[in-house]
């Protein structure tokens, strides 16, 4: 099983979203084995964003990442980073499909709910950045066996 990192940002928790967001995901038969409540502090916030930290949006972005509680999640199952990423939508609400978390509740880039790990090899980096080993689960879901054929 692969797994992904999902961040609920800060407008989504002020929203009020984070149950609809791990009700969709839990919905697809994704499991939930690592979640955390918290502001993040600059450093965590500087790693999560490294490739951005050149570009002219950066400072606004780190700011308003900053500036509310986000919730952290580690997701696990099949393909996991992709199922994510089509279960969010696009990057731009505006251009994310309806139906998508993104093209449901979003509608200014700047503010679009949520960040998920775009590659296997980010959800790596970004789990390690937010979690330790201990922080996260192992179990079986009572329903695998009719989510996934073995």
């Amino acid at each position: 099983m692969d797994r992904t990192f999902v961040m609920v940002k800060p407008d989504g928790v002020q929203r009020g979203l984070v149950g609809h967001i791990v009700s969709r995901l839990e919905a697809k038969g994704l499991k939930l084995v690592g979640a955390r409540f918290e502001t993040l502090l600059e450093p965590r916030v500087n790693d999560q964003y490294k490739e951005h930290l050149e570009k002219p949006f950066y400072p606004s972005l780190k700011k308003y990442i900053m500036g509310g509680p986000v919730f952290l999640m580690v997701w696990e199952g099949r393909n996991a980073v992709s199922i994510v990423r089509k279960l969010i939508g696009a990057t731009n609400p505006q251009e994310a499909a309806p139906g998508t978390i993104r093209g449901d509740f979003g509608i200014d880039i700047g503010r679009n709910v949520i960040h998920a790990s775009d590659s296997n090899e980010s959800a790596s980096r970004e789990i390690a950045i937010h979690f330790k080993t201990a922080d996260i689960s192992s179990y079986t879901r009572i329903d695998a066996a009719v989510i996934y054929e073995y």
